[in-house]
């Protein structure tokens, strides 16, 4: 009468582990689902890594946006110098207007009439400089217009431009159309024509 508890426990107690030594050996890929995570842990294969390293260079050679932002600043600086610059005069343009007066000397000093003296001693001279001038509005005109239109031909997603690269370079293209105006005006003597030899 006792030995059959204890026959009946003792299958009671085996079955379990005969029955999940059973399903680990029937389940196709039961070793593989447990040794997955260890996959992880494989050095990468050769087409990784030279992706990544294609990921870096790539990384390396495009360009920072400090160094484009310190370029077109630099240009707005410029651009907006040079206008200034051909509303106010410039060395070069009186030089230039100095020497035109000197020829215009040397050409009538002997034969020249009043009219020519005034066309050639004082004409040329204020044209020349109206000429100097002319071309360093032109100048900032182009350098200022350069300077606010560079993201437009810059690298997508480069970022924009700061507000004061973009103040100065519109202050440079306002200037320049300005000394362009004045040095157009200077030229066909709009603002004050020349003297007449009459008086």
């Amino acid at each position: 009468m006792n030995a059959t508890p204890a026959t009946t426990k003792t299958d009671a107690e085996t079955e379990p582990t005969t029955q999940a030594e059973t399903e680990a050996a029937s389940t196709p890929g039961g070793e593989a689902v447990e040794a997955a995570p260890a996959a992880t842990d494989t050095p990468e294969g050769p087409h990784e890594q030279d992706a990544q390293a294609a990921a870096a260079d790539e990384l390396d050679d495009a360009p920072a946006p400090g160094r484009a932002g310190f370029g077109t600043g630099a240009a707005a600086v410029v651009g907006a110098a040079l206008g200034a610059v051909s509303l106010s005069g410039t060395w070069m343009g009186k030089t230039l207007s100095e020497r035109a007066t000197l020829v215009g000397q040397i050409k009538t000093s002997q034969t020249g009439t009043a009219a020519q003296q005034i066309q050639e001693i004082y004409g040329n001279s204020w044209h020349t400089t109206a000429l100097v001038n002319g071309v360093f509005a032109l100048l900032a005109l182009v350098v200022g217009g350069c300077a606010l239109a560079r993201p437009a031909f810059g690298t997508p997603g480069s970022g924009e431009q700061p507000v004061w690269v973009k103040a100065v370079a519109l202050a440079g293209v306002v200037l320049g159309v300005l000394g362009l105006v004045i040095s157009a005006a200077m030229y066909l003597d709009l603002f004050a024509a020349l003297p007449s030899a009459k008086g």
